[in-house]
């Protein structure tokens, strides 16, 4: 969990401010996971904060929503041409990257269960990034990307 929290402070992801009023502050959870090898013994526990998006009210905590999707044509259609072209191709799998998403809107989160600042308790998160969970997510990754 501690190495999740140091990701968020090296991508500066987040800031420690007094609660706002008249702002909704969305909460956040820790989701778990084992990550295991082949033979199925487990290699690695995972742990990821994630805000707890459908809390979010369309019109007041998010704007609109966005999936993009690669049609299986389009990715047909760049392997071959990469076969054609004799190009390599690599697949890559980013561990952080919705959170290189610069949000446009105002979005407050609250202090991670078990990490609430004992100094300032009733302090909030100003996300400056993308948070998984939140609904602005993939239009923000989409947004770095294009």
């Amino acid at each position: 969990m501690q190495e999740e929290l140091d990701q968020f402070a090296r991508l500066k992801v987040w800031r420690l401010v007094p609660r706002p009023e008249g702002k909704s502050v969305i909460k956040t959870k820790w989701i778990f996971k084992n990550k295991k090898e082949e033979s199925s013994l487990v290699i690695r526990n995972k742990a990821r904060l994630v805000a707890v998006g459908y809390s979010q009210k369309e019109g007041i905590d998010s704007d609109e929503t966005f999936a993009l999707v690669a049609r299986i044509e389009a990715i047909r259609l760049f392997l071959a041409y990469a076969a054609h072209k004799d190009f390599t191709v690599y697949q890559m799998d980013v561990k952080t990257a919705f959170l290189n998403g610069i949000l446009k809107e105002e979005v407050y989160v609250g202090q991670p269960l078990g990490f609430v600042s004992k100094q300032y308790p009733d302090h909030v998160y100003a996300l400056d990034k993308a948070l998984y969970g939140l609904k602005q997510v993939p239009r923000a990754w989409y947004d770095v990307l294009s």
